[in-house]
């Protein structure tokens, strides 16, 4: 891709995001979970580069080995949002993929939240935050939490949402060698869909069941090798419906000396959580920047 100037040129980040909780506590009539969840972001993202278009095509680069572009949530943010405001301008989509897919670090959601919000402010257009979820939530239950940017407690599908103030420690996240399907364990008949509502107070409190955790866990050995393997030195935690696990240290030093110890072959990344989205970060410092400062 031709690399253009100013804040266009920036690597805006897509960043990982870690359910830190996750109750199923009913289903829609459409068929979509009803959910009690925690998010927190992590420093560690996709990267996406973008060059404004006059014509008004969307053109996709390095797109997902199998993926077809029309099918890529990058494709499809940036042309719903096209769409939806009348912008007769496009733009060009670079992708540095760093999120493992199937992990549940929420990565192609992060990608789409951040085409809506980058593009947002390069096309002009003065979106709310508020409108960008809206839109996001045509593409995914998570994509919203991406977009508003903020630590938060969430129900309804993922999208109703309390900003939340947490500890922001450093986590260790294991990635096992496998592909979780979202649909397949949403689909599974042994899933539970009736948990016990709790409030915010009981998460703090310690309430921090998944309840995805047993299903993944018979469907998927990786995973349940990678939770056993982690308790060893920290709670060990699995992330929305997986396969990511993840444990928090007080230190990076720490986090990293049982990264350091890993089995051969396998695979993780130190990362500190974040209550407050580094896409935010990414915007101020491109205000900065665009207005000379």
């Amino acid at each position: 891709m031709v690399p253009s100037d100013g804040v266009a040129n920036l690597a805006w980040p897509a960043p990982a995001k870690l359910n830190l909780m996750l109750r199923i506590v009913g289903r829609r009539d459409d068929g979509y979970h009803l959910l009690q969840t925690v998010f927190q972001f992590l420093e560690f993202s996709d990267l996406l580069y973008f060059r404004v278009r006059g014509d008004g095509v969307v053109r996709r680069y390095r797109g997902l080995p199998g993926v077809a572009e029309r099918e890529d949530l990058i494709w499809r943010a940036a042309d719903l949002l096209r769409r939806e405001s009348g912008c007769d301008l496009g733009a060009d989509i670079d992708l540095e993929k760093r999120l493992p897919m199937g992990g549940g670090l929420g990565g192609g959601s992060s990608d789409a939240a951040t085409v809506l919000v980058v593009l947002n402010r390069l096309w002009g257009l003065g979106f709310s935050s508020r409108r960008l979820a809206e839109l996001g939530l045509g593409l995914g239950a998570d994509v919203p939490v991406f977009v508003q940017g903020q630590a938060a407690w969430a129900e309804g599908v993922g999208d109703e949402f309390t900003p939340l103030v947490l500890d922001e420690p450093w986590y260790l996240v294991l990635v096992p060698d496998c592909h979780v399907s979202t649909r397949a364990v949403f689909s599974d008949p042994d899933l539970t869909r009736d948990s016990t509502r709790i409030t915010i107070a009981d998460f703090l409190a310690g309430d921090d069941v998944n309840d995805c955790v047993s299903v993944v866990r018979r469907s998927y050995p990786q995973v349940a090798a990678a939770l056993e393997w982690l308790e060893q030195f920290t709670p060990a935690r699995l992330t929305g419906t997986g396969g990511c696990v993840f444990g928090a240290f007080d230190s990076e030093a720490s986090a990293q000396a049982v990264r350091d110890r890993l089995p051969s072959g396998w695979c993780g990344v130190v990362s500190r959580g974040s209550n407050r989205s580094p896409l935010l970060k990414a915007e101020e410092d491109s205000s900065s920047l665009a207005s000379g400062g």
